[in-house]
């Protein structure tokens, strides 16, 4: 069986997906909205990452459980991305950049859907139960994820490309 395969792909999937997430939250912290409940949703997929990392090990994978940005400190690139979002957030810029940003992480929320979708249908077919009620339980969140990108692009679009 190749399930280990899928696996990985999952874990990266959702482990870059809180990456995008934390980054989101920090380039555009002057729009509230954004930055909070990219926080949210990254702290989703930080568990979806953690919950992989447990289940790989019944496949004899050893995955990084270490969350992105879970140390508490802020990353080298972190303080230059504040102030940035600072300026950004008095320039008429900014939503060019966030309808920018927002395509990115709806990309990287599809792909983490897409593995999600391949490794449901992997544990069903060799039935295994566990993974099955993990993706069960992961996977919508995921989805949410998704919906939101694609709502917050219906919103932004019209007001920045006609403005």
């Amino acid at each position: 069986m190749k399930l280990d395969l899928a696996l990985r792909a999952v874990h990266r999937s959702e482990r870059r997906l809180a990456e995008e997430l934390l980054e989101l939250g920090e380039r555009h912290k002057a729009d509230h909205d954004v930055f909070h409940l990219s926080k949210t949703l990254a702290g989703w997929a930080r568990g979806h990452a953690r919950a992989l990392a447990e289940a790989g090990k019944r496949f004899g994978l050893d995955l990084d459980a270490d969350e992105p940005g879970s140390d508490g400190s802020p990353g080298p690139l972190s303080v230059v991305r504040e102030k940035t979002a600072e300026l950004m957030g008095r320039r008429p810029e900014p939503g060019l950049l966030l309808l920018r940003d927002l395509r990115r992480l709806h990309l990287a929320a599809a792909e983490a859907s897409i593995d999600w979708t391949v490794l449901a249908q992997g544990a069903q077919a060799a039935k295994d139960g566990q993974l099955l009620d993990l993706v069960t339980a992961c996977h919508p969140q995921t989805l949410r994820t998704l919906r939101w990108t694609t709502t917050r692009l219906k919103e932004g679009a019209p007001q920045v490309l006609v403005s």
